[in-house]
């Protein structure tokens, strides 16, 4: 697909009437992460408080938590940012697809990059499951203990917004493939769209620095 930008040396994100001013759906994106965070930190005010009334339940339901695996999983959802970022960089530049080999991750475009924020996004959430049926064999469930119910609350809200980032990236690709040509539009959609991952990224760190690290 030939890019529309390789012509200008205007970024993709400028390209129809060159924009000065802040996208008002950006803006609007960052208003709404901002209610998100809100929510986010009910829930640490939740798993904190409970914890702080019952340490004892803390002490034995922690030990049970495979912080290893944890560890990986959160690895690969922090790179997913990376990538996600590089995404974003290509949208700017108007490269929507590689331009060379695809062992050459240098030469890719917001496709490729996007689909490989996907898999590793999908990994995560893959993985997310496996730890949830290992922890039900360890008898740790929400209606089991106040730590099971604020442990599956806090990570299985957190899995579903990294689900709804996974329906966005879906939407970008698609609209990359449905129109004839990559337009200021679409990389406004994969700079939001890299918003929001970044702040699920951001999120879960703290998630997992409070129920896997600090015992």
């Amino acid at each position: 697909m030939a890019n529309v930008a390789a012509s200008t040396s205007l970024p993709a994100s400028r390209l129809v009437g060159q924009h000065d001013r802040p996208s008002m759906v950006s803006v609007g994106t960052i208003v709404w992460l901002s209610s998100e965070l809100m929510f986010f930190a009910a829930l640490f005010a939740c798993y904190f408080t409970i914890r702080s009334v019952s340490p004892d339940l803390w002490a034995i339901e922690t030990t049970k938590l495979n912080v290893p695996f944890a560890a990986f999983n959160t690895t690969v959802l922090v790179l997913s940012s990376v990538t996600c970022q590089m995404g974003v960089f290509a949208a700017e530049r108007g490269e929507v697809s590689r331009t060379g080999s695809l062992a050459n991750p240098l030469a890719w475009g917001l496709r490729e990059w996007f689909i490989l924020t996907y898999a590793m996004g999908s990994f995560f959430v893959a993985g997310q499951i496996f730890e949830y049926s290992e922890l039900v064999r360890e008898n740790i469930t929400i209606p089991s203990s106040p730590y099971g119910s604020i442990f599956y609350l806090a990570t299985g809200f957190h899995a579903l917004h990294v689900t709804g980032g996974l329906i966005a990236f879906l939407f970008v690709l698609g609209r990359t493939y449905m129109a004839r040509r990559f337009t200021h539009e679409h990389a406004i959609t994969a700079i939001v769209v890299s918003y929001y991952w970044h702040f699920v990224d951001i999120v879960w760190v703290a998630l997992f620095t409070s129920i896997y690290l600090i015992k």
